[in-house]
């Protein structure tokens, strides 16, 4: 019997309502002390091997994270994939990069890069604001679809270092997450620049410059007498291929539908940027955008990295403190990684840690969304939050940066009000564990099916009567997700009659306003509450021992 086997036999012994949700001893309460799992494993680049996973205990419990996805895409302040659509004809990106910029044919996203400066970011602020509203966590984007690396990389000329900002901006990013005791994460999407940037090889099809190419042929050679001198254009856009067949952008993803393969000197460079950026920067949490590893099935890359990754982390630390994550994983693929689901959320408990990644607004920094105030509110921060977690979900929350290294007003407003919310109920979510049903109410029969890597979140109408549970050793949560309207509300899955759970309630209190007065019936659990607490924002946790 192989050793993992063993000790899943092992754990089967456990009480049901010990057991961690990724089913392994190694994330057993206390179980952990007696036989650590991952002490002494060695991972191989193969999935089976890569089944050796079991979750980390730092992550289960820390339940929520910040990022930054911050790069030279949010320098111009419009949106998502700028690199990309500023070479769409027509698009929104396209005639934002001609009013403000100049024709792509003349002025190129290596042009951006160029003007981005990066001249007020004060990480250790950031950092600092990011903890006190409840992260456990920090993550920093290494690289975009943009190809370009935001740290001082040995493989990548086109950096942070060299170019733009000329400053470390993963190195500045890991000294202010470990000064404030966070875990650090990094994010990775460069694996898909070779697809990314395939409109910049075009040229508009109408108009006064009808015919002349972009930028995104340019070599080395072109670039005597400019500020790029030096520098290969192919380093950054990748475009010495024949552009895919079709207009699929799924296929950035899949690697099907026509998309065009890259070679072996794409993928080994790819692989050695971020072998690169993991011994470096020494991340706890590696994310890739990616469809379960990056390059797969074409490459064995990802499964190099995953492995190295794994065993890198527990050469560090004597056991396994590592979290990878990927999307669109299948059922096999998430016994070996974390899966993350994209602006979305699963609508059942899972068997495994599972992660959200979303945004309060764009994942680059959008201007339009504070003329427009369009950010997520605290409250819908916290229902989400709230509704991750109660099955087993961990959140990864994007604050969107702009180019200059700072956050906006009413971003900063989110942050404290989420963070006022977390110190007087984070007991109800820190180091919990799903409960038997993951809620009740109205909302969850208005729930959206998962589309592609996620897609499912927003829509909801909370109410008084819609709630999320967890626990943590005795003691049950209920977070209701919105404010009452009268002195009571009922929490229907606590009626005396009911089997999920049939043991005796002894006190019922609210998180940071003391014991209430509770009447448990074949209806349900109704609880009492002060007028006070009736106009509490957000969300009320309540404590059920």
């Amino acid at each position: 019997m192989k050793r993992r086997d063993v000790l899943r036999t092992l754990a089967a012994g456990v009480p049901a309502a010990l057991l961690s949700s990724r089913t392994s001893a190694g994330s057993l309460p206390g179980f952990t002390r007696l036989l650590d799992p991952t002490a002494g494993l060695h991972f191989d680049p193969t999935w089976e091997s890569l089944r050796q996973f079991a979750t980390p205990a730092w992550y289960q419990d820390a339940k929520f994270g910040i990022w930054a996805h911050w790069g030279a895409q949010c320098q111009p302040g419009a949106g998502d994939w700028y690199a990309r659509g500023m070479y769409e004809e027509g698009s929104r990106v396209y005639k934002y990069h001609c009013a403000h910029y100049g024709h792509p044919s003349k002025v190129g996203f290596k042009d951006v890069i160029h003007q981005w400066k990066a001249e007020r970011w004060d990480p250790d602020h950031l950092v600092g604001m990011y903890k006190n509203a409840g992260a456990r966590f920090f993550v920093a984007m290494a690289n975009h679809h943009d190809n370009f690396d935001n740290y001082n990389s040995a493989h990548q000329p086109w950096n942070s270092v060299n170019l733009g900002p000329r400053k470390d901006l993963i190195g500045g990013w890991a000294k202010a997450a470990r000064a404030h005791g966070l875990r650090l994460g990094v994010i990775v999407h460069g694996a898909h620049a070779h697809l990314f940037y395939e409109p910049a090889q075009g040229s508009d099809n109408e108009g006064p410059l009808k015919g002349v190419r972009y930028d995104g042929t340019l070599r080395k050679e072109d670039g005597k007498g400019t500020w790029w001198e030096g520098y290969d254009p192919q380093e950054l856009y990748a475009q010495d291929h024949p552009r895919s067949t079709g207009n699929d952008t799924g296929k950035m993803w899949e690697w099907g539908n026509g998309a065009a393969v890259p070679g072996k000197a794409y993928c080994d460079k790819f692989y050695n940027r971020t072998i690169d950026l993991i011994d470096q920067y020494e991340p706890d949490l590696v994310y890739f955008d990616d469809t379960a590893l990056p390059l797969w099935p074409i490459s064995d890359v990802g499964l190099r990295i995953a492995a190295h990754h794994y065993n890198r982390s527990i050469e560090r630390h004597g056991r396994l403190e590592a979290v990878l994550n990927g999307k669109v994983l299948n059922e096999e693929q998430r016994k070996c990684m974390v899966w993350d689901i994209e602006r979305g959320r699963s609508n059942q408990i899972e068997p495994f840690v599972w992660q959200t990644d979303t945004c309060i607004g764009s994942w680059h920094y959008d201007q339009r969304r504070v003329d427009e105030n369009t950010y997520k509110s605290p409250a819908e921060v916290i229902h989400g939050l709230a509704d991750i977690v109660s099955k087993n979900g961990v959140l990864l929350l994007n604050i969107p940066v702009r180019g200059d290294g700072t956050i906006d007003s009413k971003e900063s407003a989110i942050v404290e009000a989420v963070g006022a919310w977390m110190k007087v109920n984070g007991e109800a979510i820190y180091g919990t564990r799903p409960w038997n049903v993951f809620g009740e109410g109205p909302a969850m029969e208005k729930a959206k099916p998962i589309k592609d890597q996620g897609f499912n979140e927003g829509g909801e109408a909370f109410g008084a009567q819609d709630f999320r549970f967890t626990t943590k050793g005795d003691a049950l949560y209920a977070i209701c997700l919105a404010r009452p309207d009268r002195g009571t509300v009922s929490v229907k899955s606590l009626g005396s009659e009911c089997a999920l759970r049939p043991q005796q309630i002894r006190r019922v209190e609210v998180l940071g306003g003391g014991t209430l007065h509770f009447e448990r019936s074949t209806d349900g659990l109704t609880i009492s509450l002060p007028e006070r607490d009736a106009t509490r924002p957000e969300a009320l946790a309540f404590k059920i021992v």
